[in-house]
């Protein structure tokens, strides 16, 4: 597993104890939000990261670890074809409520087919903002390893 401390070429200076474990409100309204607007995030864990052209074990050292999830952002696509296989949506897509009601985002999951649609034990959380205020076009993935 990654160490937080040294992902490949992304070296974060976290206090001793840091944990990363946003809600999904979190992540939309605390990270993506900004994000979208062009704000700098406290602290800034999230990478950049083109997700399309890795399989998703090629992930390591490339998005930010903890536990067994990997958070990075990723702009939005079609096209969800990797070397071995794809992503596809499983389910609906789902809001996400600030505490006080207000639809602040949207989550998708989608599970990862090699081949000729064999399933794998790949899943992924795609977050976006559900306002049509944001003129970037970006998303929190939370991708969970198996």
């Amino acid at each position: 597993m990654i160490n937080l401390g040294s992902m490949g070429d992304n070296n974060f200076n976290m206090p001793p104890g840091f944990r990363f474990y946003p809600t999904d409100e979190e992540l939309v309204v605390h990270f993506l939000h900004r994000k979208a607007a062009l704000l700098p995030c406290h602290p800034d864990v999230i990478p950049d990261l083109d997700l399309y052209p890795y399989d998703p074990w090629d992930l390591d050292g490339k998005a930010m670890a903890e536990g067994k999830k990997w958070y990075f952002y990723s702009r939005r696509t079609q096209n969800r074809v990797m070397g071995s296989g794809c992503w596809q949506t499983i389910g609906v897509e789902e809001p996400i409520y600030s505490p006080s009601g207000q639809k602040v985002g949207m989550k998708k999951c989608c599970a990862f087919y090699i081949g000729e649609g064999v399933k794998t034990n790949w899943i992924m959380h795609e977050y976006r903002i559900s306002s049509s205020s944001s003129t970037r076009s970006r998303k929190i993935v939370s991708n969970l390893l198996p």
